[in-house]
């Protein structure tokens, strides 16, 4: 069996790690490097770096602070935000990403999967998806969860899989930010036609929410969270060994 992984999340905004809640009331957290140095040390699997305005500013991303996260890091990066040519997938790589993740520039060119797969091969690209229920769909929004495509989530998840994407991200923003538990509900409705590794993110609030997460929805590989890690709510080391307690099967 696969360990499960645990996956904290810089949400960054003019050079600093901020939090909202749905998306909104954004607020100050801390220096990202201090930040990823931390979870570093704390047994983190993976870190995910996203400058969450890069793309309503219609901007690059930030590459002077993803290079002093990367260089203080040894756990695999992935990096989203204003992502939408192949040249941001270099610039981004070379600044010390593992991974890219691919949102909104997806959205605009659908081709921007395939083309980033071809070049950088499949693991190296990640489908992020902001997810909204409207009118009973589960439906894609764009530019930081700011914008309604109408673009129908299982069917999107479904076409990044098969142009080549290696991973998705599935953000609910319904749960977002509300602590009350991850979306197991559009976890599985969504990853149901998938094959690829799912990254559960949006709602997490303590420990119980992760086992209920990995024992509910066999296909989450990985939750994701920010605010219950930055402000040490929920402690890393001690989150994997209740996982371990719990049956879940983790890396110590």
């Amino acid at each position: 069996m696969l360990a499960k992984r645990i996956i904290p999340c810089l949400d960054v905004k003019d050079g600093r790690v901020v939090k909202g809640t749905n998306f909104q009331g954004i607020k100050d957290v801390d220096s990202p490097v201090e930040l990823a140095k931390f979870y570093n040390a704390s047994g983190a699997d993976e870190l995910v770096f996203y400058d969450i305005t890069a793309s309503s500013e219609g901007r690059k991303l930030f590459a002077d602070v993803l290079k002093d996260v990367a260089k203080n890091i040894f756990i695999p990066l992935t990096v989203g935000g204003g992502i939408n040519t192949l040249d941001d997938f270099d610039r981004v790589l070379k600044s010390g990403a593992d991974k890219v993740s691919v949102n909104s520039g997806a959205i605009k060119n659908p081709k921007l999967i395939e083309q980033g797969a071809k070049k950088y091969g499949n693991q190296c690209v990640v489908l992020s998806m902001d997810v909204k229920r409207v009118d009973g769909r589960f439906v894609v929004f764009a530019k930081g969860g700011r914008e309604c495509t109408g673009i129908d989530a299982i069917e999107w998840a479904y076409m990044g899989q098969e142009n080549g994407a290696g991973e998705l991200v599935l953000n609910s923003i319904d749960t977002d930010g509300v602590k009350g538990g991850f979306d197991i509900e559009m976890l599985d409705k969504i990853g149901a036609k998938l094959s690829i590794p799912i990254i559960a993110s949006g709602g997490a609030g303590c420990e119980k929410h992760f086992v209920d997460l990995f024992r509910a929805c066999p296909k989450a590989d990985a939750g994701l969270a920010a605010s219950i890690f930055h402000f040490k709510q929920v402690d890393i080391k001690n989150l994997k060994q209740i996982l371990a307690d719990n049956g879940v099967s983790v890396r110590l």
